[in-house]
């Protein structure tokens, strides 16, 4: 490995390189370092969250992440962190984990960065045919900038809502090892399984784009929507500390569109979890009856899905 720290030049005194450094230093903590400005305008929204603007090669544009460092963050300069991602829902955004719960406050001591990637309007985090390619931003392009300017271990887990859900479980079985843990809260991971392409095409299409810019016809482009399948692509989570949860929907008082979306991915859900099973791969499963496609189930989903991201993270339950 190259020695990247910098060097004296001819007629600098080596204080005058220890202040360059310790300044670098301050200004990479504000979010206002060399790297962070490689990674675009970061700003600071509280003292451990700020929001990074992140120029993607894979997307053709900058794309946001939320970031909470660790509370020790700007006192041990020379630690480094494992990281958790949590990945939104359709039709959401990557301000959804702080708008919807206390996960500033629930990693508070935690020791480890808490990252929220964009995944475009459908929060579909994936390679779209011909389009945008937020597997990459989110598997390859945030790791490097923490790696970076962050200082991410490279230590990893994954874990997201509904399209979310999919996404953490699609990176996780597409990229082998990549991720200590990956857990869905209502995910969608068997992509091919009866109704659920109508699910995936009625998302796309309901942010005004064609159907088949995601990954093509599901008959036509059949060996494409496999590629992409959780379920199809479950040897590859063969080592990775799983999570999966899902409520049955149906019932309960008040808006029952949240049930519905709850009861019609039930299916595919049990259907990822026997798969699992027959491989010999093992998983946390919580699936429960009634509930809701929504945050009031996710994050108490999530609380119970704890002690699996943290014994793979390292960091304490």
């Amino acid at each position: 490995m190259s020695d990247l720290s910098p060097k004296p030049a001819a007629g600098v005194s080596r204080r005058t390189v220890a202040r360059a450094t310790a300044a670098a230093g301050l200004a990479a903590l504000l979010g206002a370092a060399s790297g962070t400005a490689r990674a675009g305008a970061a700003t600071r929204l509280g003292a451990r969250t700020l929001d990074v603007s992140v120029p993607s090669a894979a997307l053709g544009r900058s794309a946001p992440v939320r970031l909470i460092l660790p509370s020790d963050f700007g006192t041990r300069p020379e630690r480094k962190y494992p990281v958790l991602y949590l990945l939104h829902g359709a039709h959401d955004d990557y301000t959804s984990w702080t708008r919807e719960t206390d996960i500033e406050a629930f990693t508070e001591g935690r020791g480890l960065i808490v990252a929220m990637p964009d995944a475009g309007p459908t929060g579909i985090p994936s390679v779209w045919r011909g389009g945008p390619d937020y597997e990459t931003f989110q598997v390859k392009e945030v790791p490097a900038l923490l790696a970076r300017d962050y200082r991410a271990s490279g230590v990893q887990a994954v874990a997201g809502v509904s399209t979310g859900g999919y996404g953490a479980m699609a990176h996780a079985a597409r990229h082998p090892g990549a991720f200590k843990a990956a857990a869905s809260y209502s995910g969608i991971l068997d992509t091919t399984a009866p109704g659920v392409p109508a699910i995936m095409d009625a998302i796309v299409a309901r942010e005004n784009l064609p159907a088949a810019s995601l990954w093509g016809n599901p008959v036509l482009n059949l060996l494409t929507w496999r590629d992409f399948n959780p379920r199809a692509r479950a040897t590859g989570l063969r080592g990775t500390a799983l999570y999966v949860s899902q409520g049955s929907g149906v019932g309960g008082g008040g808006d029952p569109l949240p049930g519905i979306l709850e009861s019609a991915l039930w299916p595919s859900t049990q259907g990822f979890a026997r798969t699992l099973a027959l491989m010999g791969v093992p998983a946390t499963t919580h699936f429960y009856g009634g509930g809701g496609h929504d945050w009031a189930h996710w994050k108490p989903e999530f609380t119970a899905s704890w002690p699996v991201l943290a014994r793979a993270l390292g960091v304490p339950e």
